[in-house]
């Protein structure tokens, strides 16, 4: 990547933004500030990633993501969620969001997240000729990065659709989670981490139940129907 990938920060706390800002520039990012909501969603298509706060005026963080991701817009979003506030994380991921850290967020963990997700994209800019993962009836392109079951198109985040991938390559086997997280998200699972779970709990709910087998201590496998 040869421009500074650019980051839309989006937090109404102003001291915060500008302490992420300075780091985050020092880093390799060009680095846009807003303090609402509403700016995020105006300016989320024309960036390479959206950090977004849940708590904002006007429109909160779960309010943008819903309407970021209503407007057909891919790019990626990773939400700063109060520590402590589970289901804050959980009702982002449910929504689209591609990550989360909890604040105050450390400035090296955020940029080595956004590192992650970015790496992801730039890997899957590389996929153009892969082939069809086929599995029953369950069928990945990675190329248009499309999902069909049964002939019928399923809609996933891009998240979604990492995850899916992986366990689609192993058909049959057992992934565990670190590889999961390894492999979609780019970086390791960390303790208490649910991220990976809410993905999977997300799938299940656009593809059935009986697809994705959960088998406890291990990790996740995508059953050959």
């Amino acid at each position: 990547m040869d421009a500074k990938p650019t980051i839309l920060l989006a937090d109404d706390d102003t001291e915060f933004t500008a302490l992420l800002d300075e780091f985050l520039s020092g880093q390799g990012f060009a680095v846009r500030v807003v303090h609402d909501g509403g700016a995020a969603v105006e300016q989320a298509a024309d960036v390479d990633a959206v950090v977004l706060d849940v708590m904002m005026p006007r429109i909160d963080g779960f309010e943008a993501l819903r309407a970021i991701r209503a407007a057909g817009v891919a790019t990626p979003v990773l939400m700063l969620t109060a520590r402590g506030e589970d289901i804050d994380r959980i009702v982002g991921l449910e929504m689209g969001a591609d990550d989360y850290l909890p604040k105050p967020a450390n400035p090296r963990e955020l940029a080595a997240r956004l590192r992650a997700i970015l790496r992801r994209l730039a890997t899957q800019g590389g996929r153009d000729g892969a082939a069809a993962l086929v599995v029953g009836q369950l069928r990945l392109e990675p190329a248009s990065r499309t999902v069909s079951l049964a002939g019928q198109a399923v809609e996933l985040t891009g998240l979604e659709f990492e995850v899916l991938q992986v366990l689609a390559a192993r058909a049959g086997q057992v992934v565990d989670k670190d590889n999961v997280s390894r492999e979609a998200l780019g970086r390791r699972l960390l303790p208490h981490d649910r991220s990976i779970d809410m993905h999977i709990s997300n799938l299940r709910a656009k593809l059935g139940h009986g697809l994705i087998k959960t088998v406890r201590g291990r990790g996740y496998q995508l059953v050959r129907a």
